[in-house]
């Protein structure tokens, strides 16, 4: 399987399932879950369940919570070339999910916030043909710089490129976003990283960015999912599944449809992996394979 390294970030998820709203000021009942989390970890944990050799590029704290996801990412094969900072917390993220199975976020990112280019390195590029970034990296001012210096040792060192916009609340100036992700081979937005960079919410939507990059691979949810690039759009629906948790499943269909891309594998089925992996996500809580 061809090396794929994964740039973004690693840390903690204390993930609560509540059945009923959560009440201002008060007390609720909820099943309550410590797992590994990072949208960059995460989607090395599933490219790694699919066999692929894996490195996560991430930065962590010097403290009890990095040592655990290093020694647990390490654990199920994945490389970690992680620089770690003395000077800050790992990151940890508190993971509300309502009766629906819909999350909602309050991101601590740590450590990641301090990502810079120099650990990039190298080595964590040596045998690697592909490079996905997760747009967290690019999203936050203080470790864009960082994303940026992967994207030029990836394309310099002649690895093809994705990115996974990640978060449309912060998507704040489409046109920088896109200038950052300018050559990047495949663009991986679900609906509403879509609008924040089109306006649009559908996928035709997505031809106007083929100047900017090579393909464009939407994910919908209950919609399905889209490629999108210069020969057209092929569409497939949603695989059905019961929607307990839906965080990390964008991370998970980007593993699904990196494997299958990088292997030659028609466009359908490219779609049909990310959107397989993605109903597997959903229908267990936490963000992970192993979750």
């Amino acid at each position: 399987m061809t090396g794929i390294v994964v740039v973004g970030d690693a840390g903690l998820d204390v993930v609560a399932r509540h059945d009923e709203p959560l009440p201002h000021g008060g007390d609720a009942r909820a099943q309550i879950r410590f797992t590994g989390g990072g949208a960059g970890a995460n989607t090395a944990l599933w490219l790694r369940s699919l066999g692929a050799d894996t490195t996560l590029v991430a930065r962590i704290g010097d403290d009890s919570g990095g040592r655990l996801i290093k020694a647990e990412l390490e654990a199920t094969g994945v490389r970690c070339a992680f620089a770690v900072d003395p000077e800050a917390a790992t990151c940890c993220v508190v993971v509300m999910v309502d009766a629906e199975g819909q999350r909602s976020m309050l991101a601590d990112r740590g450590a990641n916030k301090r990502f810079r280019p120099e650990d990039v390195t190298p080595e964590a590029l040596a045998g690697a043909s592909h490079l996905h970034l997760s747009g967290y990296v690019l999203l936050d001012p203080s470790s864009r710089p960082a994303g940026l210096a992967a994207l030029a040792a990836a394309k310099e060192a002649g690895l093809t490129t994705s990115v996974d916009p990640q978060a449309a609340a912060h998507i704040h100036d489409p046109a920088a976003f896109l200038d950052d992700v300018r050559g990047t081979d495949l663009l991986m937005p679900n609906t509403e990283e879509l609008v924040a960079l089109t306006g649009s919410t559908d996928p035709l939507s997505a031809k106007e960015l083929l100047g900017t990059v090579g393909a464009v691979v939407v994910t919908a949810g209950l919609g399905g999912a889209a490629w999108v690039d210069a020969h057209g759009v092929t569409t497939v629906p949603a695989v059905e599944a019961v929607c307990v948790d839906s965080t990390g499943a964008g991370d998970a269909f980007d593993a699904g449809v990196l494997t299958t891309w990088l292997a030659g594998q028609s466009t359908v089925d490219v779609l049909r992996a990310g959107t397989r992996l993605g109903a597997l996500a959903v229908s267990r809580l936490g963000p992970q394979p192993s979750a």
